[in-house]
């Protein structure tokens, strides 16, 4: 529903007809989109043999992404209490660099986009401090791929329809790192709605 009313203010200002159609081809196109990233699931299962073991991990998403890789983070931190922290990568420089070694993983949310040249660039830097790099992108995106440890592709759709796709297997990841770590999913240690505590 909120996509659509962005369609609708969009049309009011700068949104050709042919964008719009393109987006709303790309909402009805969901269903198809969310069971090919579901048949990935023994790729994010590899991906989750590879966290589980970790003493941390960083989440990193630019302009659309970045509250996807907020979401990694939090999921992973609620239901199988591994540290994570989520970042902007455009300012990985500025602190979460420091924190990359073999034992921190860095979880990049990159599908193709304007700024997806920076983001090849940020993957490169924590390759070059041999930290461990899961990324969430496009398929059929081998540049990003062959810098990855773990590549979870999703499907090429409208750059506004990508967090609805990625936060998927962030998801997934999650589950199966908390399931390695014989973590009780159901119930989270120590965690509670907010609308149930007094």
């Amino acid at each position: 529903v909120l996509t659509l009313l962005a369609l609708y203010l969009g049309r009011l200002r700068h949104l050709t007809f042919a964008d719009g159609l393109a987006v709303i081809d790309a909402i009805e196109a969901v269903p198809e989109a969310l069971e090919q990233v579901l048949r990935t699931e023994p790729v994010i299962i590899e991906a989750a043999e590879e966290l589980a073991s970790a003493r941390s991990a960083l989440y990193l998403g630019r302009d659309l992404h970045y509250p996807v890789a907020l979401e990694g983070a939090l999921k992973l931190k609620e239901i199988s209490s591994l540290h994570a922290e989520g970042y902007p990568t455009a300012e990985m420089k500025h602190g979460p660099i420091a924190l990359v070694d073999r034992e921190t993983p860095s979880v990049f949310v990159a599908p193709r986009g304007p700024l997806h040249a920076k983001t090849l660039g940020n993957v490169e830097e924590v390759r070059a401090r041999n930290g461990p790099v899961i990324a969430v992108g496009t398929e059929g995106d081998e540049a990003l791929s062959s810098l990855c440890d773990v590549f979870l592709p999703i499907p090429d759709v409208p750059e506004v329809m990508q967090p609805s796709l990625a936060v998927v297997p962030l998801q997934l990841l999650a589950y199966h790192v908390a399931r390695l770590r014989a973590c009780d999913i159901d119930k989270p240690r120590n965690l509670a709605k907010s609308v149930t505590v007094e």
